[in-house]
């Protein structure tokens, strides 16, 4: 009897076939996505968003403006020349009154004489030279200046760092969300072919109708989900074209290459030369295991790499030297000045200069000591030196975080990479019980419930293997950026 209900099935599934050969009675398919336009694989991506990202183009603004903030302080110490020049028409020359006495002795002490000193055109030329010999702050100024500098330096090292991070972050995200995408589609399709086996096997008194009605309701609850699908691989494009420096508009042209769920992370030689290309952007060698020396030597290593480590103690340099620069304000300055200078005066129609003419020249010294100012000296002391304690102890505090950081990360690393382990296994097991629950049904030996649970763990396990890849690929650009040891970046330094 089940050998006879076994030969129906086949019949009506060959009939189903037909059915399905014919106009009307074929089923939409999810529609295909957007031409490619740019193609990436991730060496191209990083190198791509080290050139425009607009964070990584902000920093290196940043350190232009440093360059020209050292050009400034060391301009402090150097002579300066002034220049200057005026004419002055005088409309109604002033006049002061003088006693009269001044020049007849015989006049009345109480009489004035109204004297006119300006003529009706006064020109004036001077120019004045000053040299700093011996000002400690513009010195100390220079240093930090320089300091500040290299501090911006550090942080644009940081930022084309996590520029680096973000874009395999990013990238490794387009993947999982093209894997979800594609999941799905074999899903509604594998749900499709069983609604169109199904229907058939009803039509010829075979399967029930609630068999036809949970099905149709399984792809009524799936179809949604591949669009949702489709919308977070947009989403995903979108963030990746982002940092590449894209506009959004642009970004639904990017395609990326590569497969988490093809992926092998322990035999490695066995990947295609997309996924190889994948696997090859990696920078820090991970430890064997989450404890022991090994692993001590891994942290205290990366501390000295670490670009926000770096910055802070540099940082810290740079409020030690801002309080030497208020403390030296109680030192005196001395500088060296000179002028030269020319000075004419002249009636009627101007003449450029004309006579008469008068000319000085002199140089000097100029010491100046400050004594009083109010204690403002002192209170810029104290907040400077309250800054470095600041300074000092977020280096410290920054150094503990760090080190925890690097042990959580390299323990995520490990555990995401026995996962994939767990999870190809899991995947082949469901393959081969979905393959089983197929054949079974086709022979009347199984129902309908068996062969749905069969396809959604089968399409949970592949999605589980390509999450547990992307959460190991995760963990080791973050690594990458927790020791210093970026990939495609010049290391140390």
């Amino acid at each position: 009897m089940d050998f006879e209900i076994g030969r129906l099935r086949v019949v009506a599934l060959l009939l189903a076939g037909v059915l399905a050969l014919v106009p009307g009675t074929s089923f939409a398919q999810a529609p295909a996505g957007a031409q490619a336009l740019m193609a990436f694989d991730l060496e191209g991506a990083i190198l791509q968003a080290l050139d425009r990202n607009p964070r990584l183009q902000a920093a290196r603004f940043a350190l232009d403006q440093a360059d020209e903030q050292v050009s400034e302080a060391w301009g402090n110490v150097m002579p300066t020349l002034d220049l200057a020049s005026n004419y002055t028409r005088n409309v109604s020359p002033a006049v002061n009154f003088l006693p009269a006495i001044i020049f007849d002795p015989t006049a009345d002490p109480d009489e004035f004489i109204g004297v006119q000193f300006a003529a009706d055109n006064s020109w004036a030329f001077s120019l004045n030279l000053e040299q700093p010999l011996f000002n400690a702050a513009a010195f100390i100024g220079v240093g930090a200046s320089g300091r500040f500098r290299a501090l911006q330096a550090e942080g644009l090292r940081g930022e084309a760092q996590a520029t680096v991070q973000r874009v395999r972050e990013a990238y490794y995200g387009l993947l999982l969300a093209q894997e979800q995408a594609r999941l799905t589609q074999q899903s509604v399709e594998r749900v499709r072919e069983s609604l169109r086996e199904t229907r058939a096997l009803n039509e010829a008194g075979l399967a029930s109708e609630y068999d036809v009605l949970r099905l149709e309701v399984e792809l009524a609850n799936l179809e949604p989900n591949l669009r949702r699908a489709g919308n977070s691989v947009s989403q995903q494009r979108r963030n990746l074209g982002i940092e590449l420096g894209i506009a959004p508009e642009e970004a639904d042209g990017l395609e990326v290459a590569g497969s988490l769920a093809a992926m092998e992370l322990d035999e490695v030689s066995q990947n295609t030369s997309e996924n190889l290309a994948v696997l090859s952007i990696v920078g820090a060698v991970l430890p064997a295991d989450a404890e022991g020396e090994a692993l001590g030597r891994f942290v205290e290593g990366s501390l000295d790499r670490r670009a926000d480590l770096r910055a802070l103690s540099l940082t810290e340099d740079l409020r030690r030297t801002e309080l030497r620069l208020e403390q030296v304000e109680y030192l005196p300055k001395l500088n060296l000045f000179g002028t030269y200078s020319i000075n004419a005066q002249q009636n009627g129609d101007p003449d450029f200069f004309g006579n008469p003419r008068a000319y000085a020249r002199f140089v000097g010294l100029q010491l100046s000591m400050p004594v009083f100012q109010g204690f403002r000296r002192d209170a810029r002391a104290d907040q400077r030196r309250a800054a470095l304690r600041q300074a000092q102890t977020e280096s410290s505090l920054g150094r503990f975080q760090a080190s925890a950081e690097l042990r959580a990360l390299v323990e995520q690393a490990l555990e995401s990479q026995e996962r994939t382990r767990a999870q190809r296994l899991a995947v082949q097991q469901a393959e081969r019980g979905f393959e089983i629950a197929r054949a079974q049904y086709r022979e009347g030996l199984a129902g309908q419930l068996e062969l749905t649970d069969a396809e959604v763990a089968l399409r949970q396990s592949e999605f589980n293997y390509a999450q547990a890849v992307y959460d190991y690929l995760v963990s080791r650009a973050r690594l990458d950026t927790a020791s210093g040891q970026v990939p495609l970046l010049e290391q140390g330094g």
